[in-house]
């Protein structure tokens, strides 16, 4: 028994998943210096951004090895599970009182600890991921009742979503319902039901679209961004000619020009038409490609557990980083109202891709204890 144990202990985690997500990492890095290095004249160092981003990537690598050997198993305790919750619900709470959360452009999204910025919410996602993973293992059959079953499951994404509406954040919030929802997908939800929540769901985020001036005009501008282009539409008008300046091949690294005070965010939630000007169409469809190969993976390592908890929580965190990539890409070509959302491994911010190394890193151990080791 005891040779058994010390055999799992070293099998190898997916080479796959860790070779994919090194290169969406580098090539993360590589769009972040072509997106920022003009602000030396401000920072005095061409490289301040990437060097901050670095700071998120070791903290993420240290996280996403630790955790790569952590087994999955562990989360299911409704301790564990409880104790996520509380820390996700107090974050998010503190960070919408004045004072304490930290207010940039209107939004307040982040807490200042020890002298690093953070995003609550980017923590409270996988920790949704980790309850509904539980919560659907242990109600097995019973998420074939709508109101006995599924509907008191989504009160925890239900409530986060309403303290991350109050920063305001509705791109963050709705991620966390849509990737709730693909997981009861996942365990089995039925199709009329899954109908009737996403149908209520369109009409929860469109309500609160058109509920205030600022968002409606928002999402009406993306249909002709051009035509309001002096307003609501600014920021997608500047991307899609970021996007279309690049042509084919791109104009090089560094080359691009709508970041020089044309784009806004171009580090952030618009560093994807950073990608389409330096790298051409070619390029995009080079990240998208690396995105998709990197849900396969995902999906791939989940499938092939031998137990639920761990192919709902495998699905979660493997939707949850598709569903932002898919979003924020969406937004940046203009198939999506815009909204902020960062990209996976690409825009700048410590809190967001630590968090995804640190979940990876759960993904990983999946792949350890399922024996899927590929390449």
């Amino acid at each position: 028994m005891s040779g058994r144990k010390q055999a799992q202990g070293r099998r190898a985690c997916d080479k796959t998943v860790v070779l994919l997500m090194v290169l969406l990492i580098l090539l993360g890095l590589v769009t972040l210096f072509s997106a920022t290095y003009y602000q030396r004249t401000a920072s005095g160092d061409a490289l301040a951004a990437v060097k901050k981003q670095l700071i998120g990537i070791a903290l993420g690598a240290a996280a996403c090895v630790t955790l790569s050997r952590v087994p999955y198993r562990t989360y299911r305790s409704p301790r564990i599970m409880l104790a996520l919750l509380a820390l996700s619900a107090l974050l998010l709470i503190l960070v919408i009182i004045p004072g304490i959360g930290v207010s940039i452009n209107g939004s307040r999204r982040w807490l200042n600890l020890l002298g690093l910025s953070m995003q609550p919410s980017e923590f409270a996602k996988y920790a949704m991921v980790i309850f509904m993973a539980g919560a659907l293992d242990r109600r097995g059959e019973a998420i074939g009742s709508l109101f006995g079953g599924v509907v008191p499951l989504l009160i925890v994404p239900g409530v986060m979503f309403l303290l991350i509406l109050e920063q305001p954040n509705l791109s963050t919030g709705g991620s966390i319902l849509i990737c709730a929802l693909a997981m009861l997908f996942c365990a089995g939800l039925k199709k009329r039901h899954m109908a009737l929540l996403s149908v209520m769901g369109l009409a929860v985020g469109a309500f609160y679209a058109w509920s205030a001036p600022y968002r409606r005009e928002r999402l009406l501008s993306f249909r002709d961004p051009f035509a309001k282009m002096s307003d609501e539409g600014y920021q997608l008008s500047q991307s899609l000619i970021a996007l279309g300046s690049g042509g084919l091949f791109g104009m090089g690294l560094g080359q691009g020009r709508q970041k020089f005070a044309y784009l806004p965010y171009p580090e952030s939630d618009f560093i994807f038409a950073i990608v389409g000007e330096d790298f051409g169409l070619a390029g995009c469809a080079a990240v998208i490609a690396l995105f998709a190969a990197f849900v396969f993976a995902g999906l791939r390592v989940s499938l092939s557990c031998r137990d639920r908890y761990g192919c709902l929580l495998g699905a979660g965190i493997t939707s949850m980083i598709g569903l932002q990539a898919f979003i924020n890409m969406g937004v940046v070509t203009g198939i999506l109202p815009t909204t902020g959302l960062p990209l996976p491994f690409f825009s700048a911010g410590g809190t967001s891709v630590s968090m995804i190394m640190a979940a990876v890193g759960i993904l990983l151990n999946i792949s350890r204890e399922s024996g899927c080791a590929s390449l």
